[in-house]
């Protein structure tokens, strides 16, 4: 008899909510700081593991950050990449939607040529080896201001045959779509796509924002869309999809009890709900993950199951 994650693993499904520097497991932190001579402020991979007891999403952020110091070669992304994809082909994924920070590591002096280079050709690779389509999505960090964030458009304007879209991601607090409406304006007419962070720590309030001031057609997250019934409606009638990723808000405390999670809720109010890992080496967990994790939580039947995994090939750019 094959069990919940076997189950889970054999449905061919999209991963649209993950960030690649997201998946930088200790390991590979430590390997990339030796080889390009970073130092850490850890003394072992165990001791990074213990500084992933967040309190908040700035807790996790902040270490986030200082992990991603020790990315600074074309081949540390196109490594980093590569092992993502291995994870994902393991979990039965067939396509993936990466999430990039350029401003990460633009800010600290590497060229936006650089990583974006070392993802898009393990991104080719996957596809050509692992039979993994991929859409490449560019985000704006949040914290920072909106000239950063055009400034940083105008960088990919010559990579954009290899980027589908952007999103905005980083800390929501104090951070709400209209402070970037005219760098979505301009992307939206250099011909790409959005997606948004939204509802996650920020109010219902903010889904709308990004859907009507910065014309996503996508919500990350969307945890707290429950709260406003009347949207609820709105993503349900438009099929504008939520990725929701269960183990990041149960370890960020946004829904410490997954039990608690409005992810079925959603579901049945016909809202086009998927499931992804967004960070999954600091979140506990890769897709299957938390398939397993909400499967387990909210007692999802196989018909469930196989509809999240079927609505994540349907919210797809494929």
């Amino acid at each position: 008899m094959r069990t919940l994650r076997e189950f889970i693993i054999s449905l061919p499904k999209a991963e649209l909510h993950l960030h690649i520097e997201g998946t930088l497991e200790p390991e590979m932190m430590f390997d990339l700081a030796m080889r390009n001579g970073v130092s850490l402020p850890y003394a072992s991979v165990d001791e990074v593991r213990a500084a992933y007891d967040f309190a908040d999403l700035q807790s996790f952020l902040d270490l986030y950050y200082a992990g991603a110091a020790v990315l600074v070669t074309e081949e540390d992304f196109f490594d980093l990449t590569w092992a993502y994809l291995e994870r994902a082909k393991a979990d039965g994924v067939v396509h993936v939607e990466i999430f990039f920070d350029p401003q990460t590591h633009t800010e600290r002096g590497i060229e936006f040529g650089t990583v974006l280079n070392g993802i898009a050709r393990a991104l080719k690779l996957g596809e050509l080896y692992l039979g993994i389509t991929h859409r490449l999505i560019m985000c704006f960090l949040r914290h920072l201001d909106e000239e950063s964030a055009l400034a940083t458009l105008e960088q990919a304007r010559p990579y954009l045959q290899f980027i589908d879209g952007v999103g905005l991601d980083s800390g929501e607090r104090g951070n709400p779509p209209a402070k970037f409406e005219k760098a979505f304006h301009a992307a939206h007419e250099m011909g790409l796509r959005a997606v948004a962070h939204a509802g996650e720590e920020g109010p219902a309030g903010n889904v709308t924002d990004a859907l009507t001031l910065l014309k996503v057609e996508r919500i990350d997250h969307g945890v707290n869309a429950i709260d406003d019934l009347e949207l609820v409606a709105h993503l349900a009638t438009h099929r504008i999809p939520l990725t929701m990723c269960p183990l990041s808000n149960q370890r960020l405390q946004v829904t410490p009890d997954l039990s608690a999670h409005p992810l079925k809720k959603l579901m049945d109010a016909g809202v086009l709900v998927t499931v992804n890992s967004d960070d999954p080496a600091y979140f506990g967990g890769y897709v299957a993950d938390n398939y397993v994790a909400i499967a387990e939580a909210l007692d999802l039947t196989e018909a469930d199951i196989a509809a999240l995994a079927e609505n994540s090939l349907l919210a797809s750019w494929r």
